[in-house]
């Protein structure tokens, strides 16, 4: 995939120059369609990538973490789509150039609005994930929106490079117990 010509934020670029990259080796969890590749990316719009601008894989630190992401987006539908399934997979993740942005504070004077961090204005984190992206990080760690815990964004480009993933297990989703226990 060929990225576009982006003018990155100079004080996100500086911020980032002056953090050292470190590596992330551990397991991590992702829910996808029944069916779809579990490492299979994506360039669609998101919380940490722009359209089409590079690959990423969406993962959680935390199983409860890769079900509350994907269960928020099911929620917003005027009917829980019942006929839609999906598997959970836990994914053995290493990583040589994480950026890690685990407290949420470090997101503040990068220009994301805390307060509304959990909303659908992906512009500030968009442009922190562009940046580093450009700096060659190969993935990001990052506080979720949805759970108390972290999630890796990884650069699929970059962590085919240096990078490896290996599917542990898959599992299907029961939405119905998952929904019947967060009441």
């Amino acid at each position: 995939m060929v990225a576009r010509s982006r003018v990155h934020d100079s004080v996100i670029l500086d911020a980032f120059e002056a953090i050292d990259p470190t590596p992330f080796n551990d397991d991590v969890w992702r829910v996808t369609r029944k069916e779809r590749e579990a490492l299979r990316g994506a360039s669609a719009n998101g919380r940490w990538s722009r359209p089409g601008e590079f690959e990423v894989l969406y993962t959680s630190e935390s199983e409860e973490g890769a079900l509350a992401e994907i269960g928020y987006r099911l929620s917003l539908e005027p009917v829980w789509p019942s006929r839609i399934e999906h598997e959970i997979h836990c994914i053995d993740l290493h990583l040589t150039r994480t950026l890690r942005l685990v407290d949420i504070s470090q997101l503040s004077p990068l220009g994301v609005d805390i307060a509304r961090y959990e909303s659908f204005d992906y512009s500030a984190t968009q442009a922190i994930a562009s940046a580093a992206h450009f700096l060659e990080f190969d993935g990001l760690v990052i506080p979720s929106a949805r759970y108390e815990c972290t999630n890796i964004v990884v650069f699929m480009e970059q962590a085919a490079e240096n990078g490896r993933m290996e599917v542990r297990s898959s599992a299907p989703v029961d939405w119905s117990t998952w929904r019947r226990k967060r009441r």
